[in-house]
């Protein structure tokens, strides 16, 4: 057989393998690694290009890391404040700014009855910026636990920036990863989970 005819040969069988597991009932590769509860098929992944589909799991690892973060810190700062000012340490807490624009958020999500709400606290409806103020606007309350408000804002800053670029369907370059990754591991080892 001549080269051409290999190749020819070669390629013809890999279509027909390819059609053969189709048939056997082998997941869309967009499905493959879905969550479970069917979460996949519910979204119509299987429609999606699969370059995008591709590179958005990619992401979605950072995005697992960032939020599990981003909400690791908010029961950090409720926790700390709840046993420094009691139940209603969001009144005491937060500033006025910050209250009337939760506020407005939370009205705003009432509005829309037929969709899951961020939370029960008011803290949910905050950006990571805001966990910063909290913070430095309550310093005597986390220097036992940070070794500055700057260093925590610098942390947040990091990831938020980071945060936004997922958020908005983009794609975190490997150097990007690895400076959340090390953030995280920073403040995990000064404050805790």
């Amino acid at each position: 057989m001549t080269q051409s005819g290999d190749l020819y040969e070669f390629a013809f069988r890999g279509i027909l393998a390819e059609e053969a597991l189709d048939k056997c009932g082998r997941l869309h590769p967009n499905l493959v690694g879905a969550l479970a509860d069917g979460f996949a098929e519910r979204l119509g992944i299987e429609l999606l290009d699969e370059q995008f589909v591709a590179s958005a799991r990619q992401m979605a690892m950072v995005y697992t890391a960032v939020t599990a973060f981003e909400n690791s810190v908010r029961k950090f700062i409720s926790n700390v404040l709840l046993e420094k000012l009691g139940e209603s340490w969001w009144e005491t807490a937060a500033s006025a700014n910050m209250k009337k624009k939760v506020e407005a958020r939370q009205k705003d999500e009432e509005k829309v009855r037929w969709h899951t709400q961020r939370g029960a606290s008011q803290i949910t409806y905050t950006d990571m910026s805001d966990l910063g103020n909290i913070i430095r606007n309550n310093w005597p309350h986390f220097e036992p636990h940070i070794p500055s408000a700057e260093w925590a804002n610098a942390v947040f800053d990091i990831i938020e920036r980071s945060r936004n670029v997922i958020m908005h369907s983009g794609y975190l370059g490997p150097e990007d990863v690895e400076r959340v990754g090390i953030n995280i591991r920073d403040w995990i080892k000064q404050v805790g989970t």
